[in-house]
C-alpha cells in the first residue's frame, strides 16, 4: 500500500467499503451462496456489494432458489454504484448462456475468467476496495489468458507480487501452505531454505499488518512423519527446515518448529500460535477444514490488495439444489473488510512503531525460545 496523507487515510477508513465479488463457476454453488448472503437486507449496512456476473444467470438462480424478495441494481460499470443496493455488472454480452448445474463445462470456465478479469481491472482502477472470489473449477477455466493452478497464482502475477501465501483463516486459526497447489511427488524438491524464509516472512508480515498482531508466534510443521525423528525418517527437517527456522528467529521473527503435524493438531498445540506454516496443501488444509467446519476462509497474504474466498470449492454435487451454506462466503466478505481496515490502521498508526526492533525480544531471545519450547514440550508430553 502506498503512503497516503493522514486526511486521505481517514477518509478511506470512514467510507463504506466497496466489495467486488466474482461469480465463479456458474454451474457450481457460487450464485447460491452470493444470493443467500446478499438477500439479507442488513448486509447492505456493512458494505457495498458489486457482483461481476450476468443478470440472466442471476434471474435463473433466483427462480431456482425461490428468492423473490431480492433483486440487484444493474449497472454498466463500477463508477455508477448505488451504495444503498447490491449492485451487479454484466460482464459479458452476446453470449448464449447455458446453465448446467453440477457440470463442468468450457463455457462456465470462460465466464469464470471474464468475471475475474473485469473485477481485477476495477480493483486496479481503485473502483472497488477488496475482492471476494466465488469458487472456480481450476480445470475448465484454463484457457489462453489463464494458465494458473488457481486464483492465488493468477493474482500474484496480476499484481506483481513475487511472495504470496495461501492462508486459511477461521477466527484465531491461520494456516499457510508453503508449496500450495503442487503434486505431492514434487513437494520435497521445492522446499528450500530460501522458499521457507520467504513464506515465514510473508506470514509474519501479514499477521502484523492484516491481523494487528504485534509480536506474532509462528509454528512450522515438519515434512516427514514425526518431523523425521531426528533424521530417522528423512533429511529435510535437519538439512532445510530447521536452518530456515533458526535464520528467521535470528531475524527477530518468533518462529518455532518443526512440529509433527498429527501431534501438533491432535494435542491442540496450534492454539498457542498466531499462525501455522504447513509444508504442503493437504497437510495444512485437512486439519484446518476439520476444525473450522463451514466457516473457513481462504486469504491471499502478500498481495498489495485484499482478496478472500470461501474455503470450499464449486460443490457440483449440491449445485442448484438449495443445499449450500453461505457461511464461509459471508465470513470471506467480513474478513476482507476487516483486513482492509486493519491495513489502513497499520499505515496510519503503526508503521513507525512496528519498524522498530523490540528490545525485550532481542535482549532475551534465547531465553524466550528455550522457555517457550519447554512449555510446548510439557503440553505435548
Amino acid at each position: 500500500m502506498n503512503k497516503l496523507s493522514d486526511n486521505k487515510l481517514k477518509d478511506k477508513k470512514n467510507k463504506k467499503i466497496i466489495v467486488g465479488i466474482t461469480h465463479g463457476d456458474i454451474n457450481g454453488i457460487g450464485y447460491e451462496i452470493i444470493l443467500k448472503t446478499l438477500s439479507n437486507p442488513q448486509i447492505i449496512e456493512l458494505f457495498t456489494p458489486v457482483v461481476y456476473g450476468n443478470s440472466k444467470v442471476t434471474s435463473y438462480y433466483r427462480k431456482t432458489l425461490k428468492i423473490n424478495d431480492f433483486s440487484f441494481n444493474i449497472i454498466k460499470n463500477a463508477s455508477t454504484i448505488n451504495h444503498r443496493r447490491s449492485n451487479l455488472i454484466n460482464c459479458y454480452f452476446n453470449k448464449e448462456i447455458k446453465i448446467e448445474s453440477g457440470k463442468s463445462t468450457s463455457l462456465a470456465g470462460e465466464l469464470s475468467y471474464l468475471s475475474l478479469e473485469a473485477a481485477v481491472d476495477d480493483l486496479k482502477k481503485n473502483l472497488i476496495d477488496v475482492l471476494v472470489t466465488a469458487p472456480i473449477n481450476k480445470k475448465n477455466i484454463q484457457a489462453g489468458d489463464f494458465n494458473f493452478p488457481g486464483h492465488t497464482e493468477y493474482l500474484s502475477q496480476k499484481f506483481d507480487a513475487d511472495n504470496t501465501l495461501m492462508l486459511m483463516v477461521n477466527e484465531g486459526l491461520r494456516v499457510g501452505v508453503v508449496t500450495g497447489h503442487l503434486p505431492i511427488k514434487d513437494v520435497s524438491s521445492h522446499i528450500t531454505q530460501d522458499l521457507l524464509l520467504k513464506k515465514i516472512n510473508v506470514l509474519n508480515d501479514s499477521l502484523i499488518k492484516d491481523f494487528d498482531i504485534i509480536k506474532p508466534r509462528i509454528a512450522v510443521l515438519g515434512l516427514n512423519p514425526h518431523a523425521s525423528d531426528d533424521g530417522l525418517i528423512g533429511n529435510e527437517e535437519n538439512d532445510v527446515i530447521i536452518p530456515a527456522i533458526n535464520k528467521a528467529f535470528d531475524n527477530n521473527i518468533i518462529v518455532y518448529g518443526p512440529y509433527p503435524a498429527d501431534g501438533f493438531f491432535g494435542s491442540g498445540a496450534y492454539k498457542k500460535f498466531d499462525g501455522v506454516l504447513a509444508m504442503y496443501h493437504d497437510q495444512g488444509l485437512i486439519p484446518f477444514k476439520t476444525l473450522s467446519d463451514k466457516n473457513g476462509v481462504n486469504f491471499t497474504a502478500g498481495l498489495p490488495i485484499v482478496r478472500t474466498s470461501p474455503g470450499h470449492g464449486t460443490a457440483y454435487d449440491i449445485a442448484g439444489k438449495n443445499k449450500a451454506y453461505p457461511d464461509s462466503f459471508r465470513q470471506a466478505i467480513y474478513l476482507a473488510c476487516d483486513i482492509y481496515r486493519k491495513r489502513l490502521a497499520y499505515e496510519q498508526m503503526h508503521e513507525n512503531v512496528l519498524k522498530e526492533e523490540i528490545p525485550e525480544f532481542n535482549n532475551n531471545k534465547n531465553n524466550l525460545k528455550n522457555k517457550e519450547l519447554q512449555e510446548l514440550e510439557n503440553d505435548n508430553s
